[in-house]
């Protein structure tokens, strides 16, 4: 074991580990803990923008750093500890770094969210058709901080959703520059993953799940069975348009400025994570969406993402959807979409590294 986890102060510990189940894109989990002493330790952060297509300047991982501090600060309170943070603006945008805090607070109230940090995941199979009900929209109104609101895709709005999500699938599945994320980030044969997500948890049935194994292996199947075989086919219907179907609404998370800098993403992520918990406390479940908003982005400031040629028209077709489904103004300043519904939580889900191995030296 490594040695910092010995020297981990119980509480500082705990909340930790707590901490590391916040969501991240593919399970990347990117941040490490440098533990200064009992009550402080720096945050280094790491995005996939390099190698992920989907990783655009970094601003996916980025919310998820903002997720990790919102849970971090609801397990501190936990322990009548109040959690600040900062963000060193001298460390390149690709490795943010954060000093973080706990300061006691004997006033402050244990946040009822943290019951949801460790149950709360992602679920890719159908949901409950049933239409949210006043108390639980109220819920996750609420539970948006300032500058931040939510626009619910039901009725017709979700008809919309899913095809707006089962024509950005034919976009994801069609590219290489996609398939090299999706053939990394997968553990086949596989119910739980501390550092991928598991094939289990795809959404797709086992025949479904087999063939997509043996096609991945090579761009060059893959590219025969789009052609000839109708490749995509069976995926898009039972990983994104059956699903998009099979909810009680679709969702989309609006900041009331339009997010440019990090700090934006940083505070988006936050304001996803006390959703998603939300939503977990609410006994609801939740599959993020965030590729149209991704693709539609590389659209607007026209910024080529594959060199496959029709991609780019794909998605400025993709982009129109959107912004005619939620309005210009609020498709652009969208941080974060999602399906939601009643139903049962995910049987295979991605579980995250042990704590020790995201521990640093201190320097």
């Amino acid at each position: 074991m490594n040695k910092m986890a010995h020297q981990l102060d119980a509480t500082l510990q705990q909340i930790l580990d707590l901490a590391r189940w916040a969501p991240s894109g593919d399970n990347t989990q990117p941040w490490r803990f440098e533990v200064l002493d009992q009550r402080r330790l720096v945050v280094h952060g790491h995005d996939t923008r390099d190698h992920c297509v989907y990783d655009l300047d970094g601003h996916p991982s980025q919310m998820s750093i903002g997720a990790l501090l919102e849970t971090m600060a609801i397990a501190a309170s936990t322990f009548a500890l109040e959690m600040r943070s900062m963000r060193h603006t001298d460390t390149p945008d690709n490795r943010p770094t954060l000093s973080i805090e706990f300061l006691p607070s004997p006033s402050l109230p244990a946040d009822p969210l943290a019951d949801a940090i460790m149950t709360r995941s992602v679920q890719r199979r159908a949901l409950s058709r049933r239409a949210l009900t006043a108390t639980e929209k109220s819920a996750l109104t609420s539970a948006l901080p300032d500058g931040y609101r939510v626009r619910w895709l039901e009725g017709g709005e979700r008809l919309a959703a899913a095809r707006l999500m089962f024509g950005n699938a034919k976009l994801r599945l069609t590219m290489p520059e996609a398939h090299r994320v999706h053939a990394s980030i997968i553990e086949w044969n596989a119910r739980y993953s501390e550092d991928r997500i598991p094939d289990q948890a795809l959404g797709a049935d086992a025949m479904t799940t087999r063939l997509m194994r043996w096609v991945m292996q090579d761009w060059k199947r893959v590219q025969f069975f789009n052609t000839w075989l109708a490749g995509t086919l069976a995926p898009r219907l039972q990983m994104d348009l059956i699903p998009a179907l099979a909810c009680a609404a679709h969702f989309v998370l609006v900041a009331e400025r339009k997010p440019q800098r990090m700090d934006d993403y940083i505070a988006a992520g936050r304001a996803m994570q006390r959703f998603w918990l939300t939503a977990t406390a609410q006994g609801l479940q939740l599959q993020p969406e965030l590729t149209p908003l991704i693709f539609s982005r590389y659209v607007r400031e026209e910024r080529v993402f594959s060199a496959t040629p029709g991609m780019q028209q794909r998605a400025e077709r993709l982009s129109r959807q959107g912004a005619a489904l939620l309005g210009q103004a609020d498709w652009e300043a969208a941080v974060f979409m999602g399906r939601i519904g009643a139903g049962e939580a995910a049987q295979s889900r991605s579980l995250r590294r042990p704590l020790r191995d995201l521990l640093l030296p201190a320097q």
